[in-house]
């Protein structure tokens, strides 16, 4: 238990953070109508998430690079960005965003731009290990040219990063971390409740292996036609920390309850890999869980909607996705298309808005994420909300990419992104692109290989690939990208022949020959 001494500080510490977040609506209010405005933006790309969690992630230290998509922030010229890693990004990296900005030279970007890092790869937060380096600290505080016209933005807000922009004096684009409990999987169910949004049968607060046995007993009672049910960490992370348990060859009637207690520790399989019964029930003790009914169905889609509750107030929907998922069974994001499907995109923004209303009454602020499941029942579709993600996710750094290349905007009225010509924009986007030959690859490579092909992103088109997670490629075999075009398929054939591309030239095992290498 923390002390009392702790807890004053915890205490004082959520009061100051208070203070220090007002001043975000009147700094909005002066600098995001003008693209041309100074301001500074600190870039914290922390998973602050159990090590145990990043170290079921491949390539995890690599994931903080999925915010340098933020860099094209400096296609804004009066905008400063300090970028701070875990351990220094290759230079090539950051060389292939500059090269990214529309109508910016890349010196001029440069020279707008800090980055620093912690020497320190070491599978904890990165946000721990700045707190940890007082004079690293410093160095951020430095790096701002105007505290007064800055604010942090990061993955996700912990009380790790609440302690950061306490020392930065300077605000925080993101949820206050005592309301994280709101983005829980049991908070997100209260939350579907009051906004009046179906989500799947089912209880919260789940604590221990007696709770989750007489949850399943009392779903299986209520739905005796239900096969299977799931169980899901308060706190899981892409999926991991969900499990599937089976109903099939169960009993009916009075047996039913002590079936279920005397098979649940070997029926109930866990997504994450390796991960079995005991730690499972430890980190349910820990953070709590819920049981739900599974959605079952012949043609299930998995879109989610990214939503942003600006300080100032307004509610704004920035984009739909379908999910692309994988694992044991469908439960771990892997990928995504943009925008969902015109079927349902519109009703799934409609269901988003009203729990995004709950949201702001509960104080939340920046962007979330929500996701659904999406099942066709004749000719409709039935929707049921899974879960809230209080922080940037996987379709954040996919979508911010689109936007900052062709400075286009979402149209929440047909659910389509358009650019400034009025011409409608799609794309297919993963972090999991994963394979052996990659491993002969280097981050160089990548990108000769990007150049001699046409892998790259056209402005005059607007359209194209953006790729992402290049420093995991050599030791991960992993990487990720954008594939941009004028429609969804067109966006499917651009991501297969990429693919393809990319498998043929490293099996060549080759280096391209460019002028710099002769």
């Amino acid at each position: 238990m923390p002390s009392s001494r702790t807890s004053r500080s915890m205490t004082s510490d959520a009061r100051r953070f208070r203070r220090l977040q007002r001043r975000l609506a009147p700094l909005f209010e002066r600098i995001m109508p003008d693209p041309r405005a100074p301001r500074g933006v600190v870039v914290i790309p922390s998973l602050s998430v159990a090590p145990d969690v990043l170290g079921r992630i491949v390539g995890a230290k690599h994931y903080e690079e999925r915010m340098l998509s933020m860099l094209m922030l400096l296609r804004l010229p009066e905008t400063s960005v300090t970028f701070v890693t875990s351990e220094p990004v290759d230079p090539v990296i950051i060389d292939y965003y500059l090269h990214l900005l529309p109508g910016i030279p890349s010196d001029h970007a440069r020279r707008r731009l800090a980055l620093l890092s912690c020497y320190d790869g070491s599978m904890r937060g990165l946000t721990t290990k700045i707190l940890e380096r007082p004079r690293l600290v410093q160095r951020i505080r430095e790096s701002i040219p105007d505290p007064a016209l800055a604010h942090m933005t990061c993955y996700n807000a912990t009380a790790a990063e609440r302690s950061l922009a306490l020392a930065l004096d300077i605000p925080m684009y993101a949820c206050d971390p005592d309301l994280l409990p709101v983005g829980s999987k049991s908070g997100s169910r209260e939350a579907f409740r009051e906004a009046g949004v179906a989500c799947p049968d089912g209880f919260e607060h789940m604590r221990d292996a007696a709770d989750v046995a007489g949850a399943l007993a009392a779903l299986k009672r209520r739905h005796p036609t239900l096969r299977r049910a799931v169980v899901k960490l308060d706190e899981g992370f892409s999926g991991e920390g969900n499990a599937l348990f089976s109903f099939d060859d169960c009993p009916a009637g009075a047996g039913l309850a002590a079936w279920i207690r005397r098979e649940l520790p070997t029926r109930l399989v866990c997504e994450a890999p390796g991960l079995t019964w005991e730690p499972y029930m430890a980190a349910l003790q820990e953070m709590g869980g819920i049981v739900e009914c599974f959605v079952e169905g012949s043609d299930k889609q998995s879109p989610s909607v990214q939503c942003r509750i600006d300080p100032r107030g307004p509610i704004e929907v920035i984009s739909t996705h379908d999910q692309v998922m994988g694992g044991r069974n469908d439960q771990v994001f892997l990928g995504s298309s943009f925008p969902a499907a015109a079927a349902y995109r519109l009703a799934i923004q409609d269901a988003a808005t009203r729990v995004a209303r709950v949201l702001r009454r509960r104080g939340i602020l920046g962007r979330f994420g929500i996701d659904f499941i999406s099942v066709p029942r004749g000719t409709e579709w039935e929707h049921y909300a899974l879960e809230i993600n209080l922080r940037k996710g996987g379709t954040s750094h996919t979508f911010m990419t689109l936007q900052f290349l062709t400075d286009g905007a979402y149209d929440a009225g047909t659910g389509l992104f358009l650019t400034p010509a009025g011409l409608s924009r799609y794309y297919r986007a993963s972090d999991n692109l994963q394979s052996d030959s990659y491993r002969r690859l280097t981050p160089v490579d990548l990108i000769d290989i990007a150049v001699h092909n046409g892998l790259h992103f056209d402005g005059a088109t607007q359209q194209g690939v953006a790729f992402h997670l290049i420093g995991a490629v050599s030791e991960f075999g992993k990487l990720g990208m954008v594939c941009v075009a004028d429609s969804p398929e067109g966006a499917g054939r651009l991501y297969a022949h990429t693919v393809k591309v990319l498998e043929r030239e490293a099996r060549k095992g080759r280096r391209v020959t460019t002028a710099a290498h002769r």
